[in-house]
């Protein structure tokens, strides 16, 4: 059978899950230069992919045009495209349709195996003889292996830092600092560091005036608790709501240094190859969400003798009641080590 030379990749959500792609393409376009990639995504995450040879976007409007049996027009467009094969990075309802139906159309698949099974064990563990799962960029490059493209993620090369506008360059200065990014939001309250410690840890950084430190976030409500989380200090700057998402990934890319939860501006850092330090609540890295290519003494844990059962869930949205506090265990003082010897 001949190889394909045009793959459809499906990702539609959510914002970490399809930053993970990324390296992952990167690789893919690296090792295969002849080889045409359409990524099937949301319009939102289009500047993502920017800078990847060959590759193409294809929009999915999946609440508007090609909801329920628009996925069938989009699945058209797709094949109109020229595409011979389809991998399927999300295995959920929307991409099972449009890979079902361009297989029913004689166009090779592959589907993304998620390791349900296994995540579930590592949860049902209940923190006793948990060991490391395959890691979510592993699971993407398999799906390219069984289309005949095996990969090897240590080849990624990070892309070029991206220009910074003049007002970025204005919102960084001319003092050469390092320059940190804090992402103290989660989906999850409970992968959430406190925003009371969070302020202990920016004063640290602050008061030895070597740093720039920049918070992300968005949405009315956390726009608020960054302001006032920004106000006592002079070397930090809230980004949140003040500029646009091709001026905040410019400005990720330009990072010393990401600080995140275990949520989605790790990933975004993590793409353009910038450390990333993440903070881990009831959730737990050997689930296989660690942002690419960072080591484990980036990854900093709860307590674990005090919270045995870690982790609870995957996503952190189940935990037992007395788990809601579970990052307070991280020490500030780790944190801002942490930070400061990787700088």
């Amino acid at each position: 059978m001949e190889k394909p030379t045009h793959i459809l990749v499906i990702r539609l959500s959510a914002m970490g899950d399809v930053a993970m792609t990324v390296p992952v393409l990167r690789v893919l376009a690296q090792t295969y230069p002849e080889l045409k990639i359409t990524i099937l995504s949301r319009p939102f995450f289009k500047p993502f992919f920017e800078e990847i040879p060959n590759l193409d976007f294809l929009e999915a409007d999946v609440y508007g045009e090609h909801s329920r049996f628009g996925l069938v027009k989009l699945a058209n467009e797709a094949k109109d495209l020229g595409i011979d094969a389809v991998a399927d990075l999300h295995n959920v309802i929307r991409s099972k349709i449009i890979t079902k139906y361009l297989k029913f159309k004689g166009i090779e698949t592959a589907t993304i195996d998620k390791g349900r099974a296994e995540k579930k064990a590592l949860i049902a563990a209940k923190g006793k003889k948990i060991s490391q799962l395959k890691s979510t960029h592993q699971r993407y490059a398999d799906v390219f292996e069984k289309l005949g493209f095996p990969i090897d993620l240590k080849q990624f090369s990070a892309p070029p830092q991206k220009r910074l506008t003049p007002k970025l360059n204005g919102l960084i200065g001319v003092e050469p600092k390092k320059i940190i990014g804090i992402a103290p939001f989660a989906a999850h309250q409970s992968k959430m560091y406190p925003l009371s410690l969070m302020a202990e840890v920016i004063n640290k950084l602050d008061e030895t005036d070597k740093y720039r430190i920049f918070l992300f976030g968005g949405g009315k409500k956390e726009i608020k608790l960054l302001k006032k989380l920004e106000n006592p200090f002079a070397n930090v700057t809230n980004v949140a709501g003040k500029l646009t998402f091709e001026e905040e990934l410019a400005l990720i890319s330009n990072l010393d240094l990401m600080l995140s939860m275990d949520s989605g501006n790790g990933h975004l850092a993590a793409m353009y190859g910038v450390p990333v330090v993440t903070l881990w609540g009831v959730t737990h890295p050997f689930a296989g969400f660690v942002p690419f290519n960072q080591p484990e003494n980036n990854q900093l844990m709860a307590d674990r003798e005090k919270y045995p059962l870690i982790p609870t869930s995957i996503y952190g949205n189940k935990f037992p009641k007395e788990y809601g506090e579970t990052m307070k265990t991280i020490n500030p003082e780790i944190i801002v080590q942490k930070v400061r010897e990787l700088l």
